[in-house]
Formats: structure tokens, sequence, C-alpha cells
């Protein structure tokens, strides 16, 4: 059973070689047991910004990114769930699950920055490690207060909006994204339509 586990929570559309890269980073750096990239059902801060890839979808790809690799899994307690996500609510699921395990919130510097923003956020300091990941040479600040754990992890300039872009431009994803990830991606036809 594991005792040390890492979430990493993200509406992962789509999940990138970054994610992978920081979440195996910080597997390693904090000796975790596990990280559980967890699928956000309805991305509550992104409400509105754009349209979201159906949940359903988004897990499918995130269940092809960690296939493979060793100690990182595919969370689907938030989509299972329904409604909208919020980690301090999926923490006290997975402490009920794991009885006794130590929990690591993991996060980017931009949300980490804002970390005051997050829905109960004294809750999720509380029930887990804060977590940050630090890219080389790019200082953020951090919320006063609480007491960070800092992982610096290798900085890979992909974001998931140029990403969605490629596809509709009919642009390479090759080494961006897996090639299981980009299966999904071209089985369920995910974003060909501009805006997507």
């Amino acid at each position: 059973m594991p005792q040390r586990i890492g979430l990493f929570g993200g509406t992962f559309d789509p999940p990138h070689v970054g994610h992978l890269v920081t979440a195996v980073n910080v597997r390693h750096a904090l000796q975790l047991d596990v990280v559980v990239l967890m699928v956000a059902n309805e991305p509550w801060q992104k409400a509105g910004s754009r349209p979201i890839t159906p949940a359903i979808d988004r897990l499918a790809m995130v269940e092809a990114a960690v296939a493979e690799v060793k100690g990182l899994v595919a969370g689907r307690a938030e989509v299972d769930h329904g409604g909208p996500s919020y980690t301090a609510d999926t923490l006290a699921l997975v402490a009920d699950e794991y009885p006794g395990a130590d929990l690591f919130t993991i996060m980017g510097d931009d949300a980490a920055s804002g970390f005051l923003t997050w829905h109960r956020y004294e809750e999720v300091a509380l029930r887990s490690s804060l977590v940050v990941v630090d890219r080389p040479g790019a200082p953020v600040e951090l919320p006063q207060g609480f007491d960070w754990v800092h992982v610096e992890v290798p900085h890979l300039d992909v974001s998931s909006t140029d990403l969605r872009t490629r596809v509709v431009d009919g642009r390479p994803l090759d080494y961006l994204v897996t090639d299981s990830v980009l299966d999904v991606i071209r089985d369920r036809g995910l974003y060909r339509e501009r805006g997507e």
C-alpha cells in the first residue's frame, strides 16, 4: 500500500511530455511511492475561458500517457465524482482510501503563486505537503505562511494550448505528446475544431 502519494491535478487537455517530466522528477526527488495525475472533471478556474474537452476523453489520454511509466497512475476520482473539481475534496477521498499516507499536492509555479484563490486552500495545506515545481532561472513569488517544498525540474516549453492549435493547423505533435496520447487524439478526433 503506497505511503507517500503525490497528487498532480490538472485539466490535461492534452497531457504532454512536460506533465510527465514533472511527475517523474517530483516522484524521484521526494521518493514518492506513486504520483496520481488527477484529471479535473470541471476545472472551475478555467470555466468559461474556453471549451474544455470532455473529461472522459482527457482521462483516456492521461491513462494512455502513464500506462508504461512506473510510479505514475491516472486519477479518475474527480471524473467519477462529477461536478466542479476541488483539490480539498480529492485529498479527503485519497486520505480515506489510504489512511496514514503522506500526501503531497504538486503544482506548477503559476498555480502555486495563485494558491490563495483555490477553493478551501487552507484544507489543502492541512491535508498535504505543498510542492511547487520550480523552473531553472524562473523564481516565483509564493504566498507566505505555508511550508513549500521546492522541486526543480527541467523546463520544457510545451503548452496544451499550442498543442490544440497544432492539431487544428495540421502541424505535428510528435515528441510533444507520447505516441499513445497521439493515438487517442486521432482515434477520438479531438481538437479538430478551432477554439477547442
